[in-house]
């Protein structure tokens, strides 16, 4: 396996949010591309990651499965500047990591038996599918954390309305004018600590696209041309005061 990046920034800011749900993982390539998908350790949430064939500058490879370290991978990654050149390449057990700018620089990674099964994202159904800014979404989060551990995602006649209470209470408002909502009444409870690890995605895109249904788990996108990150979290099934 051989793959050149030209926008490392792209691998570097992913990995760096993943290792906040997971440590160890399994990243597969094939002539699609390569993704990453996993659960986090409490079973409540789960990542899935995709860099298309078309976002690699050189792709050369047969089907691979590597397992790695993220906190290792993260570390190694962070070494690339705005205008690296990244190269990856197996040998072996080993994934050799070339950082190219003006100095050229090389890094091996022990890649680790991971015994887990084979994950795919799970084909939901939904009845809300919302689509906005993704800087909106969180601001939205950042003031729920404030108040509360858990917050509420509803819509109700047509607006899309995320929710905290606890001793004190927040609440934002979204009309047809700042997001696009199809969706019919709904509303259910997610974790804000998962939900504030999710949101460290929305740097990467300008807009965030999420589904949900009553009491159902929720799923987060984040999507660019040379990318795609997505979550689902499962729901806080309990009695509002």
């Amino acid at each position: 396996m051989l793959v050149e990046i030209q926008n490392p920034a792209i691998l570097s800011k992913a990995v760096e949010i993943i290792s906040e749900l997971v440590t160890d993982v399994r990243i597969k390539a094939n002539e699609f591309g390569m993704s990453i998908i996993a659960m986090d350790p409490a079973n409540v949430a789960m990542v899935g990651f995709k860099i298309p064939k078309s976002a690699f500058a050189r792709f050369e490879l047969d089907k691979e499965i590597m397992g790695v370290n993220l906190d290792d991978l993260k570390k190694i990654l962070k070494r690339c500047g705005t205008s690296s050149t990244l190269i990856l390449q197996r040998k072996e057990n080993l994934l050799e990591i070339e950082i190219k700018d003006r100095i050229q620089r090389k890094f091996t990674l022990n890649l680790i038996e991971i015994d887990s099964e084979d994950k795919e994202m799970p084909n939901l159904e939904f009845v809300s599918k919302i689509e906005m800014n993704s800087m909106d979404l969180v601001d939205a989060i950042e003031d729920c954390a404030v108040v509360a551990d858990a917050c509420g995602f509803k819509v109700k006649d047509g607006k899309f309305i995320i929710e905290a209470r606890g001793l004190n209470s927040s609440r934002a408002e979204f009309s047809g004018d700042e997001a696009v909502i199809q969706a019919e009444d709904c509303k259910s409870r997610y974790s804000v600590e998962y939900l504030q690890k999710f949101m460290k995605a929305a740097k990467l895109c300008e807009k965030s696209t999420l589904k949900f249904a009553s009491d159902h788990p929720l799923r987060m996108d984040f999507k660019t041309p040379d990318m795609e990150l997505s979550f689902i979290l499962a729901p806080r099934v309990e009695t509002e005061d």
